[in-house]
């Protein structure tokens, strides 16, 4: 399960059963240098030696920044252009790949210029590249940032304009309906296994020269030398979801290089979570949200016409599950793209009152809008080429950062167990992430995510009710960077916080990053408006 913002793209089921949304789990210089024992060893060293040539590089050459090209569909005043980086950060001078950026200038004077801000919306998987058009969309919540930072996005490696690796062939990955995730016997395991399997080698064949290089520390080297290249000497950072981790690993790894960060909606950094157990505690929290949306779907039965209590809510569910595995709705909707429509009301406020309405109309009987939602659009070949490619790059990284378990009797006893009270998601995410227990590449051991000398003080903002990313992960990031202050938006959700509209979150995010201040002590906030049916 990968979790990001801003909005998902419609999750679409990959060809291993694999769930996509736009979201997981899905941002004049010194010369740098990094925190080169942050995870021990002399290819640490290398890598920071590498960076470090990187980023002067970068750092000379700057960017040709330009009117973007008209298919990124990014209007003017925005500009984009290219960073180069290293394929391998341990071969600084080998084989270099290009990673596509774009900004738009402050919105104040240029005396309340404080340099760039760089954002990452999540994933793995995520591109970045909207980032800039909150300022053209007169985004209220970023007006006070906007006016202090330029408001820079990017494509991570292996994302939709930075070198874009791919799996399968997009046509093919958004084809439904796919099997149900749900196992009824040991043969759909096994055929669930079989194309996992499938996907690994895929990713293999098709973008196999990428594979060992798709981690998360060299997409935080590549934040360094985008740092670099923008001529900011300290990078300003905004991550989300799994941004948030690629921020934790980047202040591990350049903690003298951070001046103001904010992480919102937090990825567990604890190596023992990276990432097997990560997905696992997910599975988790979606229940606990899953149960929340029913709960307000119930009380807005006036509305809705859905049941007045949860377990009637639950009911209505389990019967239109029941329906579209014996006889996939207009021939494409079956349990997995059910999954994948209604997994965005659990992960997003803002998709509630969507979703219910939807479920709403196919229980009075207008099966089509139902299908419309979930089913995948043939015709979008752009869509489902991005939605491939973020599946691709999800896999690619949650794959190569960590040691996952190869045995299938692990796998099928921890979601077998976690399946019995906690069956919205256990098994789709499961087969989502299959394909790391036979990946073909590398896999690395994860960083040792601290506090290192020179790390100002972090930013970490958090629902208390996350099914993306658990609020544990919060407190843990909280404990391991010292001086960090964690905001809680309490009896809240909603996954990506900091672009919510909250009287008592988003000023301190403002104050952080336009005066570096922080909080004295924690803060509890209580929760935005709840969506409105």
């Amino acid at each position: 399960m990968r979790g990001s913002r801003p909005k998902r793209r419609v999750a679409a089921l990959g060809s291993a059963g694999a769930l996509v949304t736009a979201t997981l789990i899905a941002g004049a210089v010194a010369a740098p240098t990094a925190n080169a024992n942050a995870s021990g060893g002399h290819g640490q060293d290398r890598e920071a030696r590498g960076t470090a040539i990187a980023a002067a590089r970068a750092a000379k050459a700057g960017i040709d920044w330009q009117d973007c090209p008209a298919d990124w569909n990014l209007a003017k005043p925005i500009q984009c252009g290219y960073v180069t980086v290293p394929l391998d950060y341990a071969k600084p001078y080998g084989k270099q790949i290009k990673l596509a950026v774009d900004r738009i200038g402050n919105t104040g004077t240029k005396a309340e210029r404080q340099g760039a801000l760089i954002y990452n919306p999540g994933g793995p998987g995520g591109s970045g590249l909207r980032f800039p058009a909150r300022v053209t969309n007169k985004n209220a919540v970023w007006a006070n940032a906007a006016k202090a930072y330029d408001f820079v996005g990017f494509d991570p490696r292996g994302v939709g304009k930075s070198t874009p690796i791919s799996c399968v062939d997009p046509q093919e990955f958004v084809k439904a309906p796919k099997m149900d995730p749900v196992p009824d016997s040991e043969a759909d395991k096994l055929a669930q296994r079989k194309l996992a399997r499938e996907y690994a080698e895929g990713c293999q064949e098709r973008s196999g020269w990428m594979l060992p290089h798709m981690t998360t520390p060299n997409t935080a080297r590549d934040l360094d030398v985008i740092r670099a290249a923008l001529g900011e000497k300290k990078l300003n950072f905004l991550g989300v979801s799994y941004g948030t981790y690629l921020g934790a690993v980047y202040a591990t790894l350049f903690p003298g290089h951070v001046r103001r960060m904010v992480v919102d909606s937090v990825v567990n950094p604890s190596r023992e979570k990276i990432w097997y157990q990560a997905n696992l505690d997910q599975d988790v929290a979606f229940e606990g949200r899953w149960k929340d949306w029913q709960d307000w779907v119930a009380k807005n039965d006036a509305t809705y016409h859905l049941g007045d209590t949860r377990a009637e809510v639950q009911q209505q569910w389990l019967k239109l599950r029941a329906t579209a595995k014996k006889s996939p709705l207009g021939g494409v909707v079956g349990p997995a793209e059910l999954i994948s429509f209604f997994q965005s009301a659990p992960y997003y406020d803002s998709a509630w009152a969507p979703t219910a309405s939807v479920f709403s109309k196919y229980v009075a009987g207008d099966t089509q809008a139902l299908v419309d939602a979930a089913a995948p659009d043939l015709s979008d070949t752009a869509g489902n080429a991005a939605s491939e490619n973020g599946n691709a790059v999800y896999t690619a990284v949650e794959c190569a950062d960590a040691k996952w378990p190869t045995s299938w009797q692990r796998w099928d006893r921890d979601n077998t167990r976690l399946h019995q009270d906690h069956p919205f998601m256990t098994w789709a995410n499961a087969w989502m992430n299959l394909p790391c227990a036979t990946w073909p590449a590398k896999q690395q051991t994860p960083v040792n995510v601290k506090t290192g000398k020179g790390l100002p003080g972090v930013l970490i903002v958090q629902s208390e009710r996350d099914a993306a990313t658990p609020y544990e992960g919060a407190v843990e990031l909280h404990k391991r960077f010292k001086g960090s202050r964690l905001i809680t938006e309490k009896d809240a959700g909603s996954h990506g916080v900091t672009s919510l509209v909250n009287p008592c979150i988003n000023p301190r995010v403002d104050s952080y990053l336009l005066t570096g201040e922080l909080d004295a002590a924690d803060v509890t906030c209580a929760p935005h408006a709840t969506p409105k049916p």
